[in-house]
């Protein structure tokens, strides 16, 4: 069974894909990029200071759960902000936390500076 005859029996073809409509946005000001980069820092590393501080405070096996609580915290965090700011036609694509954050920056935090680079195109 050839490759081609492989995916006719199953119903895909070679144009089974989903068009990436928006790329994930560049941010421009040093403030935008700073909050991205904050939002994607404590998304990546709260997990970890939550279990190092109950390790330290009480236990190894409380800063493990801890860990584990963090860890699934996060991750309800973090599909939040995927729902919020990325196109819903684009949300089966696998995006890293810094790309997360960065259409959640330009999308909901730094929204005036998109709308200051389109409004000039707008005839009033």
């Amino acid at each position: 069974m050839t490759k081609y005859t492989f995916m006719l029996s199953y119903g895909m073809e070679n144009n089974d894909y989903i068009d990436l409509i928006e790329p994930t946005p560049k941010l421009k000001t040093k403030r935008c990029r700073l909050l991205a980069k904050g939002i994607a820092a404590a998304l990546i590393g709260s997990p970890y200071i939550a279990a190092l501080i109950l390790w330290y405070s009480y236990d190894i096996f409380i800063g493990t759960v801890g860990f584990g609580l963090a860890y699934l915290i996060v991750g309800i965090v973090r599909s939040k902000l995927r729902t919020l700011s990325i196109p819903p036609h684009q949300l089966e694509y696998n995006y890293s936390d810094s790309a997360v954050a960065a259409w959640f920056a330009a999308k909901r935090l730094c929204y005036e500076e998109i709308d200051r680079k389109t409004s000039k195109n707008l005839q009033v």
